[in-house]
C-alpha cells in the first residue's frame, strides 16, 4: 500500500478526483484545504484541516502529525495580495527567496514543490494517482474536427507554446484563424466564458490547452472535465483539444457523454517537444 497521501486542496474538480481515487484504492490520506479556495463539499466527509495560504508552518506541522509522507497539490489556487496573504514566518522567509524572482506561475509553483521537499515530503503529480485519467492521442466521443478545425488547433498548439514559454498559460481560443483569446491569470473557464462574447459568424472556435515548455509535471498540468466541456459549448466553440500524455480528462466517460450531448469534439493531440 503507497504511503499516507497529503493532498493540498485549491480550487476546481481535482482535489474531489483524487480523494475519490484514494477511497477507491483504500488509501490512507489526509486534506489540507486552503481558505477560499478549495470547495467545502468536496472536502466534508474526509480526514481535513482548513488553512490560510499563508500559514505553511501550521499546515507542515499537521500533516507531520497525521503522518503524511507523500503530498499532491490538486487544484487552482488565486494569488492573494501580499496584505491579504498575512504570511507566517515560513511562508514570509519562503517569499523572501523568492522576491527578487519573476514569480511566473511556473517557477514559483517549482519552488513551492522544493519548499514541500525541504520539510522531508514527497511529491507527487496528480497523474501518478490519476492515471487513467492521463489525456490520450484519441477523441472522446463521437465528434471529430474537420479541416477547418484541424487548422484551428495547429495556430493554437503553435500561440500556447509561444505563451507557455513565457511562463503566461496554458490555453488559447482560435477561431477561423483567429485567436480569441489567450489564457493568463484568469484561468481557462474564464477564458472560454471571455471568447464567447468575442465569436464570431461561422464554424464556433476551439480551446486547445497543453502544458508549458519544461513545465514541472507534478503541478498545474492542464486538466479539463465535464464543466469544461459545458462551459465550451455555452460559449459556442465547437471543439476542445488537450495534449496527450501532458493533460489530465478527469471523468473520461463523462467527458466522452457531454461532448455527444453538446456536439463538440474533444480530442488527444500528440504535440512534438
Amino acid at each position: 500500500m503507497p504511503p499516507k497521501l497529503g493532498i493540498i486542496a485549491g480550487q476546481g474538480e481535482l482535489p474531489a478526483r483524487i480523494i475519490q481515487a484514494c477511497r477507491d484504492s483504500g488509501r490512507d490520506f489526509f486534506v489540507v484545504a486552503i481558505e477560499g479556495q478549495a470547495d467545502p463539499e468536496s472536502i466534508a466527509g474526509t480526514p481535513h484541516m482548513w488553512s490560510r495560504l499563508g500559514a505553511a508552518d501550521t499546515a507542515f506541522a499537521k500533516l507531520r502529525e497525521v503522518a503524511a509522507e507523500e503530498v499532491v497539490l490538486a487544484g487552482a489556487v488565486r494569488r492573494p495580495s501580499l496584505g491579504a496573504l498575512r504570511p507566517d514566518l515560513r511562508t514570509a522567509r519562503f517569499l523572501a527567496r523568492l522576491a527578487r524572482s519573476a514569480l511566473g506561475d511556473d517557477s514559483l509553483l517549482s519552488a513551492v514543490v522544493k519548499e514541500f521537499e525541504d520539510a522531508g515530503f514527497r511529491v507527487v503529480g496528480p497523474d501518478e494517482i490519476l492515471g487513467s485519467m492521463v489525456a490520450e492521442a484519441k477523441g472522446y466521443g463521437r465528434t471529430r474536427p474537420d479541416g477547418q478545425a484541424k487548422a484551428d488547433i495547429e495556430t493554437g498548439i503553435r500561440v500556447a507554446r509561444a505563451l507557455g514559454a513565457l511562463d503566461i498559460g496554458q490555453a488559447v481560443v482560435v477561431q477561423q484563424g483567429v485567436v480569441l483569446g489567450v489564457e493568463a491569470i484568469e484561468g481557462t473557464d474564464a477564458l472560454i466564458a471571455r471568447c464567447g462574447a468575442l465569436r464570431r459568424e461561422g464554424p464556433g472556435g476551439v480551446l486547445v490547452k497543453l502544458k508549458k515548455p519544461g513545465q514541472e509535471r507534478r503541478v498545474d498540468l492542464p486538466t479539463i472535465g465535464p464543466r469544461t466541456v459545458a462551459a465550451a459549448a455555452k460559449a459556442g466553440l465547437r471543439g476542445i483539444a488537450i495534449e496527450a500524455g501532458g493533460a489530465l480528462v478527469l471523468d473520461p466517460a463523462a467527458v466522452a457523454a457531454k461532448a455527444d450531448e453538446t456536439g463538440l469534439f474533444v480530442t488527444g493531440i500528440e504535440v512534438t517537444e
